[in-house]
Order: C-alpha cells, then sequence, then structure tokens
C-alpha cells in the first residue's frame, strides 16, 4: 500500500473514533456524568495536601495583555469556555421559541410561570436568610440559588426515569431552558459593574457579519469562527460578561427555512460544550476547600445557609406552588400524562443549580473569596441534596408506570395481544 493511501486510512479512521466519541457526549446521561467527575476531582485535589498546586494552576495567566486578555486559567474557564455552553443554549432557545414548546402559549404557560415561580422563591428564601442574619451586605447573591443547571437535571432525569411519561422531560426542559433564559438576563443586567459602549458598538459588526453569513447558508467554521471569537472578545471588553456573546450568536441562526442550522451547529457545538466546556470549567469553580471548616460552622454561614435553603426549599416550592395555583385558578392544566407526583419530583430536581449558580456566585462574591466559598459550597451541597430527594420521588414513580407498563403489555398466552385488551374484549361472565 503506498503511503499516501496509508495516510488516507489513518486519517479516515480517527475521523471515524472522532465522530463515535463525540456520539457518546451528546448524551445526556454522559455530560452529567463528566460534569460530575470533574467537580468532584476539583474538590478533593483542593482538600488534598497538595492544594497548593491546585491554586497555583487557577491563577496561571494566559493570553494577550494588548487586548486585556491576559486572564487566569479559572478566568478563561469561566469567561471563555462557558460561552460555548451558552451558544448551545442559545441555539436550544431559538429553536424552543421558533419550532418548539415556547411557540405555543397554551402548552408553554405552566413550565415558563413554574420557572418563574423556581426564581423568585429561592431568591426571596436567600434574602430572608441575610436579613435574618444581620447580613445585608451578602444580598448582591440574590440570584445565586436561582438557576437551574439543564445539563445535570436532565442526565439524573434521563438516569432515573426509563419509564417515566415523555411529557415530564419535556415539562423540565421548558423550565430548564425558560429558567437559562432569566438567569442570562439577570447576569447581564445585574452582574455588570461598568459597561463600555464603544466596544459595545465595534462588537454589532462581528455579530451582525455572523448573522447574515448564517442566514445566507454559510457554514466553514473558518468563517463562523473567527466572527464569534471577535464578537466575544469585545463583549468581554466592553464589561457585560462574554458568556452573554454566546447567547446572542446562538439566537442569530436560522430555525426554519433553507438555511436553517440550529439543529447543524448544536450537534457540532453539543460535545464540545458537554465534554470539555462545562467540565473545564467546573474543575477550576467547584475547587473550594473545606479542610479548616467544621461543618457546624459551615452551616451557620448566612450565604451558605441561603444558597442551601434555596436551592433545595425554595426551587420547590417555587416551581410546584406557582404550577398548582396556576392550574388551580386558570384554564391551564397539566399534561394528561402526568401526576402532580411527577411535578414534585421534577421541582425537586430543579435544585440542582450547578454551572449556572457557580458562575453567578463568582460574579456576586468574586472567585476566591470567602464568601464566594460559601456560596460555592450552598450551591454544591444543594445540588446534591436536590437531586438526593428528588430522586427518591422519581424513582417511585418511575417503579409506578413499570408496573402500569407491565401490565398493559402482558402477553401470557403469547398470542401477540396484550391481555388488557383480551379481557376488555371478553363477554361478561354468563353471557353467550
Amino acid at each position: 500500500m503506498s503511503e499516501p493511501s496509508t495516510v488516507r486510512l489513518l486519517a479516515r479512521g480517527s475521523w471515524r473514533e472522532a465522530a463515535r466519541v463525540a456520539d457518546v457526549l451528546r448524551r445526556e446521561t454522559v455530560g452529567g456524568i463528566i460534569l460530575f467527575a470533574a467537580a468532584a476531582a476539583a474538590l478533593i485535589w483542593a482538600n488534598s495536601p497538595w492544594s497548593g498546586a491546585y491554586e497555583r494552576l487557577s491563577a496561571v495567566t494566559v493570553g494577550p495583555a494588548s487586548l486585556h486578555l491576559d486572564l487566569s486559567l479559572a478566568s478563561w474557564a469561566a469567561d471563555g469556555l462557558l460561552a460555548v455552553f451558552f451558544f448551545v443554549v442559545g441555539l436550544e432557545l431559538k429553536r424552543e421559541f421558533v419550532a418548539g414548546d415556547l411557540r405555543n402559549p397554551a402548552r408553554a404557560v405552566l413550565p415558563v410561570v413554574a420557572a418563574v415561580g423556581g426564581m423568585a422563591v429561592p431568591a426571596l428564601i436567600f434574602c430572608g436568610v441575610q436579613l435574618a442574619a444581620g447580613s445585608g451586605e451578602t444580598l448582591r447573591g440574590w440570584a445565586v440559588p436561582t438557576a437551574t443547571d439543564i445539563a445535570f437535571a436532565v442526565a439524573v432525569l434521563a438516569v432515573l426515569g426509563s419509564h417515566l411519561p415523555i411529557a415530564l422531560r419535556t415539562f423540565l426542559l421548558t423550565l430548564a431552558v425558560v429558567d437559562d433564559l432569566l438567569a442570562i438576563s439577570v447576569i447581564a443586567v445585574f452582574y455588570t459593574e461598568h459597561l463600555e459602549l464603544a466596544p459595545l458598538a465595534a462588537a454589532l459588526v462581528p455579530l451582525g457579519l455572523y448573522a447574515l453569513a448564517v442566514r445566507r447558508g454559510v457554514g466553514q467554521l473558518w468563517v463562523l469562527l473567527p466572527l464569534g471569537a471577535a464578537t466575544w472578545a469585545l463583549v468581554h471588553a466592553s464589561g457585560i460578561h462574554a458568556t452573554i456573546a454566546g447567547v446572542v450568536l446562538g439566537f442569530t441562526v436560522p430555525v426554519l427555512g433553507k438555511h436553517a442550522a440550529t439543529e447543524r451547529l448544536e450537534h457540532l457545538a453539543r460535545p464540545v460544550s458537554a465534554g470539555f466546556a462545562i467540565p473545564v470549567f467546573a474543575f477550576f469553580a467547584a475547587g473550594v476547600s473545606i479542610r479548616d471548616v467544621g461543618i457546624g460552622d459551615a452551616l451557620q454561614q448566612p450565604v451558605l445557609l441561603g444558597v442551601l435553603a434555596g436551592l433545595v426549599l425554595g426551587k420547590p416550592i417555587g416551581v410546584l406552588g406557582t404550577t398548582y395555583l396556576l392550574a388551580r385558578f386558570t384554564r391551564a392544566s397539566l399534561d394528561d400524562e402526568l401526576a402532580w407526583r411527577d411535578v414534585l419530583g421534577v421541582s425537586m430536581l430543579a435544585g440542582i443549580g450547578f454551572t449556572v449558580s457557580l458562575l453567578i456566585g463568582e460574579l456576586a462574591f468574586g472567585y476566591g473569596t470567602p464568601l464566594g466559598d460559601q456560596a460555592k459550597l450552598g450551591v454544591l451541597c444543594g445540588s446534591l441534596l436536590s437531586a438526593l430527594l428528588a430522586a427518591t420521588v422519581l424513582l417511585s414513580r418511575n417503579a409506578a408506570y413499570r408496573r402500569i407498563h407491565a401490565a398493559e403489555t402482558l402477553d401470557a398466552d403469547r398470542d401477540g395481544i396484550p391481555d388488557v385488551y383480551q379481557r376488555r374484549d371478553d363477554p361478561p361472565s354468563g353471557a353467550g
């Protein structure tokens, strides 16, 4: 075999292998597992005898100072890599508004209102805890427990819910998508400390060219990536958190028509987001030392308590409470496939506030500060406790739906007709 043929075969084999890895990373359960592993690794390293190396790694500065992009690795993870995640979120939001459940007000109203309640109640609980503790200066962290981690929550539901109704996953996805939209708005409005109009105006140029390119059907990454990177850099220079650029770029991509590209770009970006961007961010964001803090002392810190209570109590109360009130006093109703106990499980699952909550904690209190570490601990503990509580409810519901499925599909005589249908067609006793 000639050398060029060998090279082509090797390249083809490498491409197939990369495609298989990308397909694996698109699975919701795999993304959740990688995210959990990255956070666990950060916690273990930050609390090991080698914790200093973790802190030094987080502080390593990379990037051109002339462009004000000489950022630490931790900052690159939060400002840069997380923009990939928010780009995927932007694509999902655009698709849902144009062709998904959010297009139909009748179907969207319950999860949309549930998302609003699921953000308002945790924020109120957090503020109540701070005021009760006389810690008014920490109120700026009110938004930390308001976000739901869509990747983590959907992954947990996928693991637990083999027989749960599809409508439950749709409810959670719509809830989480609206939650993401609200969280993005909160970041842009409440956590922008200064605003430079010149770079923000300049960002409209590459953003407009990007929008024009995708609407004209230009799909070459060598065109789209530089325009996206330029938009990101200028938004970062403006003072608005740079992840907002990812959302806006995602919103420019057409969903319908000859040049629809949301599915293709999401197909390309999701493995990068789930397999690299989110885990790396989690690795640098979740590494908080708890060696020198006793559990009793930690639970007396108002920020940690507020975040914990907001996620574990506020999310279920907000999501389930607003959903019930809306169904009770308006014409809105749950999907026929769902029971209120199913919504209770999902409302607990909404308390998993990992990625975006960690980001808001850093924006509110700074990276590596005592208050920031309290917020991180609250997010980690609250997310874990929410996942465990949701698991107890959803596993019992999954078992109930499994029994229903088994009864409806039982075919004891193996004639190809489930017994439940045969019993319906049988004549009543004594007839004939």
